[in-house]
């Protein structure tokens, strides 16, 4: 039985590529159209496991997404980086001068803004999904629109690309992870990258302090992202990704950390996938 697995928008989206991708084509997509529909239905299990984007290189960190994770008690089991290709498309037979309108994802279109610079006379339109702006306008055969969306999503919806690569920086990436339910199990594999979550007390240092564990384990801290709690005002959650070469270290660490932090969790122990 093929895999079920959740997604942002629909097929033909940088999230069901992603998908295909990490599980080598052998999975049934579920579509959602919300990052809120995707958790609550992964926490449902209503899928196996969901497909999330959760940083870009160029526009930074979803944090909403970060939110999610933590409400919904979900585990990251695994990551994926893809290039970002972004694309101009729209019915055949126009020309960019034709376009008036142009529908996407907000994201994609952060990532395309110098090239709509040179073009004025186009209204940029923020839209749930990129594959989704792309496929309305192929159903309804819209004139005069367009769509910024992946070349997959041109494929597979039969509109024509007027302009390709249009993203700003050719370098740029979106990092993905992949959440289940439940805690990675190795399974023969080497996991040495952890993601995990804590609440410090307001005491002058105490950032600094945690830090400094991280270091004398032997962890190298790949990223840190803080998110205020609601209910407190200024007051804030971390989000740190470390990766590690021993596992003994990670363990050590987070024995520490516990004592150190009003609050941490483990939010997954996975495969480092950055090449």
């Amino acid at each position: 039985m093929n895999k079920k697995v959740g997604i942002q928008g629909i097929k033909g989206s940088f999230h069901h590529l992603v998908a295909m991708d990490y599980y080598h084509k052998d999975v049934e997509v579920m579509e959602h159209m919300s990052f809120h529909e995707l958790a609550q239905k992964l926490a449902a299990k209503e899928t196996d496991v969901a497909v999330m984007a959760i940083e870009n290189s160029i526009a930074g960190s979803i944090l909403p997404n970060y939110a999610l994770m933590d409400e919904y008690n979900l585990s990251v089991i695994g990551e994926h980086y893809t290039p970002v290709n972004m694309n101009l498309m729209a019915v055949e037979g126009q020309k960019i001068e034709d376009i008036k309108k142009v529908f996407s994802h907000p994201m994609a279109l952060l990532q395309c803004k110098e090239f709509f610079k040179k073009h004025p006379h186009i209204k940029l339109i923020e839209d749930a999904d990129t594959a989704e702006a792309a496929r309305r306008i192929s159903e309804e055969g819209k004139l005069k629109v367009a769509a910024v969306a992946s070349p997959a999503a041109a494929d597979m919806y039969g509109l024509e690309i007027l302009a390709k690569e249009i993203h700003t920086i050719k370098s740029n990436a979106t990092r993905f992870l992949v959440l289940g339910t439940e805690r990675q199990k190795p399974n023969g594999e080497k996991l040495d990258k952890a993601s995990l979550k804590f609440d410090l007390k307001s005491e002058r240092g105490s950032l600094v302090s945690v830090l400094n564990i991280i270091r004398d384990c032997y962890l190298d801290m790949t990223k840190i992202q803080s998110l205020p709690i609601i209910d407190e005002p200024w007051k804030y959650s971390f989000f740190v990704d470390v990766i590690f070469e021993r596992f003994e270290d990670l363990e050590k660490a987070i024995d520490v950390l516990k004592l150190m932090t009003e609050e941490l969790k483990v939010l997954g122990i996975y495969k480092n996938n950055l090449v």
